[in-house]
């Protein structure tokens, strides 16, 4: 069954890109007993900001992202809808993973911490990939005035996605920070980068 339109589908979405991206500032913190020192607290806390950066860069590029889709579309449909919300429960989770970085980094529980960082980003690249290519696929949903240069610039946008977090979770085995700041720079590289969505 069909929907026109795709308002409620963005309107869901982007509250829980909202709300994904607010929780991560609360997994930054300083206890009462560093209080007294703060100064070398807050200089201690620099992997709750590389991760919260990452993640914080990371969601704000798959909101851009995920927007700019959806504007290509001319409907929905149930299936889709529940890939969404697959799509979503990933970025959700985010948070979650961002903080064990944040907690172990630089631990002897870094790898683990690491690992469960990638994952997430891999699960979620994978995710994103589905959610377009079913949206794609015989134009299942594309509206009818879009140009088949849109479409295969958002292509080449989203076809690196799993294979780079694929790598970061590689390296995450050898490396935890070089897998973090992995992911930093794949968020760097993003960020100006969404004009291939233009091309």
């Amino acid at each position: 069954m069909e929907s026109p339109g795709t308002s409620r589908l963005e309107a869901f979405s982007d509250g829980v890109f909202a709300i994904a991206a607010t929780l991560l500032v609360l997994e930054i913190g300083v206890s009462e007993a560093d209080a007294h020192h703060l100064g070398q607290a807050l200089l201690d806390l620099w992997p709750s900001y590389l991760a919260y950066a990452t993640s914080f860069i990371t969601i704000g590029i798959i909101w851009m992202n995920h927007h700019h889709a959806v504007s290509l579309l001319g409907r929905t449909d149930r299936t889709f809808l529940f890939v969404n919300n697959l799509l979503l429960l990933t970025v959700a989770f985010l948070p979650f993973p961002t903080k064990l970085v944040a907690q172990f980094l630089q631990s002897d529980d870094e790898k683990a911490a690491a690992l469960a960082y990638a994952a997430t980003f891999v699960l979620m690249a994978a995710m994103h990939q589905v959610w377009w290519q079913y949206a794609r696929r015989t134009r299942r949903l594309i509206a009818a005035g879009t140009p088949d240069s849109a479409l295969q610039a958002v292509d080449r946008a989203y076809l690196p996605g799993v294979a780079m977090y694929g790598t970061v979770f590689v390296v995450a085995f050898f490396s935890p920070l070089a897998a973090v700041l992995l992911t930093f720079a794949i968020a760097a590289f993003y960020l100006p980068s969404a004009a291939l969505f233009d091309r």
